[in-house]
């Protein structure tokens, strides 16, 4: 009983087993053939596309072919269009080199008769020279060279004739924009006029004060004329003493020092000394504040602080009188007005008139030309080149700019207002003796005088050798001659005057 059950329990599992594995074949083998069914399914797709794929290729061939043996066609077909048109342009060719041919060899017939031709006319020519100069009385050469004299005269009248026209319509044309440019900036402008001294005068309380000034053994007066470097003057003008310098800085700086000591009361030469330097520090501030005024008036902006500095040390510089920062400023002013008019740059221009003198702040510091100086500041601060150029041109004849040119004629404006500058009775003598120089240089010249304080030059011509024509010419060649040797501030008018008299005596 006991070994029975775990038999059947044993055949039980084989025969389980054994129908399980079967099931598992049977399952298999039907997968195979499923399997096999598919892939001969894909398969015969495959070939099917592939047949179909391939016909597709060979009609695309076919057809490419078809379209290459056209396109061939047509270029064979172009080919020959351009074979005939070559082969009919040198036909074209041919006749036209045997045209050329012909007409060269006409050319050659008539070169040959022309030859001819021109070997009898110079044969006649030669005759008739001959006998012209039978006739005349004089050879070739003689001829011509009357011929030219006469010429020669004949054109150099026409041409002073031309030249004198032509001068006076661009001075008329010229003359009346420029008139109208110039009377306008000047009309806008009113600066004052400001003379040059040499003298302070400051006042005192009393003239007891004269002996504190003096001091003992004169002590005091000796060392305020050391730490200035001004003559003090105290004479007998009542409750007065003059501070005498030509250097208005130094005279500024004692003048306010003078003043300081008077109304401290204490005076002594240590006094003196602090007094001084604060006198000293004082117009150094001036100095600052005058040229930020001057920049601010001319409406001038971006210069450097020291530039600022150096142009307010001209408010102390005086030209023939002319305050030389106010002489600035007005050329600034004006030399804009005129830019803004002519279209020309304003800044450059503006700011070129504001510091075409700042070369005078040095002028006593450094050797050369104030222009000159001027430009090597203007390099040291950055300054563009063209307003560097033109601070270097004002005082050039051929400027390089218009806005040189600008401040050019601004400063001739500024310096020949009436008015504005003096000058002395040697200079003015002088002057006036170098314009008659320079105009009695000239041959054919009368008598010459400088008129109108010099602003004029008028000559009176021998009429027997100058006429009129030539008139014109020689007060241009007056004039040149002047810019070129005689030095002075705005224009001088030069007139030539020619005057012819018939004068006969009755007996």
């Amino acid at each position: 009983m006991n070994i029975v059950l775990p038999l059947s329990v044993l055949a039980a599992l084989g025969v389980g087993v054994g129908a399980s594995l079967l099931l598992q074949w049977y399952r298999t083998k039907k997968g195979l053939s499923q399997a096999k069914a598919e892939a001969e399914r894909i398969l015969g797709e495959a070939r099917e596309k592939a047949k179909s794929q391939l016909l597709d290729a060979k009609e695309e061939g076919l057809r490419l072919r078809s379209s290459a043996e056209a396109e061939l066609r047509e270029r064979r077909s172009e080919v020959q269009r351009q074979e005939r048109r070559l082969q009919g342009r040198e036909a074209g060719l041919d006749r036209r080199v045997e045209s050329l041919e012909r007409r060269e060899k006409e050319i050659g017939t008539k070169e040959r008769e022309l030859e001819v031709v021109q070997a009898e006319s110079r044969e006649l020519r030669e005759k008739e020279l001959k006998e012209l100069e039978r006739i005349a009385g004089l050879t070739q050469n003689e001829a011509k060279e009357s011929i030219l004299r006469k010429a020669e005269v004949e054109i150099q009248h026409e041409l002073a004739r031309r030249y004198r026209d032509m001068l006076q319509q661009a001075k008329d044309e010229a003359d009346q924009k420029a008139r109208k440019i110039i009377a306008l900036a000047i009309q806008r402008l009113a600066a004052d006029v400001v003379s040059e001294t040499t003298t302070s005068v400051v006042p005192l309380p009393n003239d007891e004060m004269k002996g504190r000034l003096i001091g003992r053994e004169g002590r005091n007066i000796r060392a305020i004329e050391q730490a200035t470097g001004v003559d003090l003057i105290i004479d007998d003008t009542p409750e007065a003493v003059t501070v005498s310098c030509f250097d208005p800085v130094r005279r500024e700086i004692a003048k306010i020092a003078l003043q300081k000591l008077i109304t401290d009361g204490r005076i002594h030469p240590a006094r003196v000394e602090d007094m001084v330097e604060k006198a000293r520090a004082e117009v150094e501030e001036n100095i600052r504040q005058a040229g930020e005024k001057a920049v601010f008036d001319a409406g001038v902006q971006g210069l450097h602080p020291e530039l600022v500095k150096l142009l307010g040390r001209l408010k102390y510089r005086y030209s023939y009188g002319e305050n030389v920062l106010n002489h600035c400023v007005e050329v600034s002013l004006l030399s804009g007005m005129m830019a803004s008019e002519i279209g020309a740059d304003l800044v450059v221009t503006k700011t070129s008139g504001l510091l075409h003198d700042i070369g005078k702040a040095l002028s006593h510091e450094v050797e050369g030309p104030h222009a000159e100086i001027g430009g090597d500041i203007a390099a040291k601060y950055a300054i563009p080149d063209k307003i560097r150029q033109a601070i270097m041109e004002h005082h050039d004849d051929e400027a390089g700019s218009v806005e040189a040119f600008l401040v050019a004629a601004a400063d001739a404006i500024s310096a020949a207002r009436p008015g504005v500058r003096k000058d002395t009775l040697e200079h003015y003598v002088k002057r006036l003796e170098a314009l008659e120089a320079a105009a009695n240089a000239f041959p054919g010249i009368e008598k010459c005088y400088a008129i109108q304080a010099g602003r004029e030059v008028r000559v009176m011509v021998k009429p027997d050798e100058v006429d009129d024509t030539l008139a014109a010419k020689m007060a241009r060649d007056i004039a040149k001659k002047i810019e070129e040797s005689v030095v002075y501030p705005g224009q001088i008018k030069v007139i030539v005057v020619r005057e012819t008299r018939a004068v006969e005596f009755a007996k």
